[in-house]
């Protein structure tokens, strides 16, 4: 993990977007922006209501939008979900597959996460690495909704590298590394170290300024969820350009071109995965 060096809480911007579900009036109009394409998709916020939630197996008084998952052709390699826990919801039993690691990334309210026996108040800005094959358990125990991120991925284990070891942190507490030559105008917030390799997954924060840009097409092998947790931008998705704000979800294959522009006027930012650290599957093909 990459902590802060004194224990100073850092202002990264005003808070973060969380979907409340409920219906548009029949007097509103059809919101267009929502795309699925060969090479990404975007999800609005206000696509996120009541009629699209889901339900999960051992899950007390909670309901999910999942906004991604594997698909064949497509991006294939984790699914996240925005979870909403109400009033003394959760779960004792809530990954019932033995591979499956997790991220918890909290937006709204206060999520106690036990793992292994110890317990974590998680706040708004809670960030919790959860391994494969982990005992843990989620309760609401506030008098208000809790909603948070759950991204799942099989772990895929190396012969000679230990597995990963759960930890919970929070946001605030970790310094932005800035990007070179950006001047602190794009930065990220890193949860692991990038030369860990016992993590096959990075989920980071990324944040830019009033202005900021990537500057360039960024085309690679790793796929990507990024959910717009503040502020608004312009975003170059393949050979689109698309206006994405707080609330959205961006959704990329592996080397979809993507570069963007922060609008403002306050900092763009959002919750980003990243598959990493491992060769890339070679599939059985006929001869």
């Amino acid at each position: 993990m990459t902590k802060s060096a004194t224990p100073e809480k850092h202002n990264l911007g005003n808070g973060y977007y969380a979907p409340h579900g409920g219906l548009p009036p029949q007097t509103a109009l059809m919101d267009e922006r929502a795309v699925f394409t060969d090479a990404y998709a975007v999800l609005p916020g206000n696509t996120m209501t009541d009629i699209v939630t889901s339900y999960l197996p051992f899950w007390d008084k909670t309901r999910l939008w999942v906004i991604s998952r594997p698909l064949s052709g497509f991006a294939e390699t984790f699914s996240q979900y925005i979870m909403e826990v109400a009033p003394q919801g959760g779960s004792d039993k809530p990954e019932l597959d033995p591979t499956a690691e997790g991220v918890i990334f909290v937006v709204e309210g206060e999520l106690d996460l036990t793992i292994d026996g110890t317990a974590h108040n998680m706040s708004a800005g809670g960030y919790a690495f959860i391994p494969p094959s982990t005992n843990w358990q989620v309760k609401n125990q506030s008098a208000d909704p809790v909603r948070f991120h759950w991204i799942r991925k099989q772990y895929e284990p190396v012969d000679g590298i230990d597995a990963p070891t759960a930890f919970v942190v929070n946001e605030r507490d970790i310094a932005p590394t800035p990007m070179p030559d950006t001047e602190g105008r794009w930065a990220t917030t890193r949860f692991v170290e990038l030369d860990d390799l016992r993590h096959d997954m990075h989920v980071t924060i990324v944040t830019f300024l009033p202005g900021g840009v990537i500057p360039f097409p960024e085309t690679h092998v790793m796929e990507h969820g990024l959910y717009v947790l503040e502020g608004k931008a312009v975003y170059k998705l393949n050979q689109d350009w698309v206006e994405v704000e707080a609330g959205d979800y961006m959704w990329l294959r592996a080397f979809c071109p993507q570069a963007c522009y922060a609008g403002g006027p306050g900092p763009f930012r959002y919750l980003l995965y990243k598959d990493v650290n491992r060769h890339a599957k070679l599939g059985s093909f006929t001869r």
